[in-house]
């Protein structure tokens, strides 16, 4: 036994057929790359209220559970495709002969869940987070570092810790090969962008918990509200593209794409109707002037977001 270290730790993952149910180690486990986590369940103590018992303070009771929190995960050619299943559901896939295109689209009705075993195998301790659903993804850009997505997410409780692991003992396991940063970029109306400096994408499935009586004290599921896609443009101020764009009224739509591509491989998010806000354009000093479009998808005329993403995975 020995003190629990993050470069060691094992994080190991699988979809649920039936949401909150953790599949044997016959299912499809899969190892997940991940750059950090802050899940965990977590049960607060309520303190007591009685009179008359004195100054001394009595014992408190348990509260409900909770297991909300984030998971930092490289965007990468091959296992970002299961993040984007979690947010978006399953894709429709073609293509053959390890070239094959996997589109995902907002908005189902319904969403897939996810068991989530964490392990540190130097105590050892291994226990899964179960029911998992993804709440919030985050994706900035910048001109140079590493592409990583922030994964907001809200699950229905965690094992307590055993000493072996609850998933596949020898899971599955796709390369990584993550997209840089230096390869991004944004178009408008198929337009590539230019004086960009830097950008990001939030899409959220707004979920709501289920927080019904229960006597494990857990929640009993989540369910999706309404997709939602939102984010920002910071450009150098040099043309009216954007302005002109953002200035009319009633506002017009406009189709943004961003993506990154790496050799034959890609991954493409594209917003075919999103408004833009009239921004401010400060002048702080003698240097360039900068101006922040904080900009609005909408889905009134199909799906706000659909992510294609183009490697050589046979299926999700």
């Amino acid at each position: 036994m020995g003190r629990a270290l993050g470069a060691n730790a094992k994080a190991v993952a699988v979809f649920e057929t039936t949401p909150g149910t953790v599949p044997g180690s016959g299912a499809a486990w899969g190892k997940i790359p991940f750059v950090s986590h802050s899940l965990g369940e977590e049960r607060g103590l309520l303190p007591s209220d009685l009179l008359g018992q004195g100054r001394e303070m009595l014992d408190p009771v348990s509260d409900v559970a909770n297991n909300d929190g984030d998971f930092v995960v490289p965007v990468d050619v091959r296992n970002f495709g299961k993040w984007l299943k979690l947010f978006m559901g399953a894709p429709a896939t073609t293509g053959a002969a390890g070239a094959f295109t996997h589109v995902f689209t907002s908005g189902g009705a319904a969403l897939p869940s996810m068991s989530i075993e964490i392990g540190a195998p130097e105590v050892p301790a291994f226990s899964v987070h179960r029911g998992v659903r993804g709440n919030q993804m985050r994706i900035p850009m910048q001109r140079s570092g590493l592409l990583n997505a922030t994964l907001s997410m809200i699950a229905i409780g965690e094992t307590d810790p055993v000493a072996a692991t609850v998933g596949a003992a020898s899971p599955t396991e796709m390369a990584v090969l993550r997209f840089p940063q230096a390869v991004g970029y944004v178009k408008k109306d198929g337009v590539a962008l230019g004086s960009v400096v830097s950008a990001g994408l939030t899409f959220s499935n707004d979920l709501e918990k289920i927080e019904t009586i229960q006597p494990d004290g857990r929640i009993e599921d989540s369910d999706p509200g309404q997709a939602m896609m939102s984010g920002d443009i910071v450009v150098r101020f040099k043309d009216t593209l954007l302005l002109d764009a953002a200035s009319t009224s009633p506002p017009t739509p406009v189709a943004l794409e961003f993506g990154w591509a790496l050799g034959a491989y890609s991954l493409i998010f594209s917003l075919p109707r999103v408004f833009l806000p009239r921004p401010k354009r400060p002048i702080t000093g003698p240097k360039g002037i900068q101006a922040t479009f904080n900009w609005q998808g909408s889905g009134a005329l199909g799906h706000v977001l659909t992510a294609t993403l183009s490697n050589d995975v046979t299926s999700y």
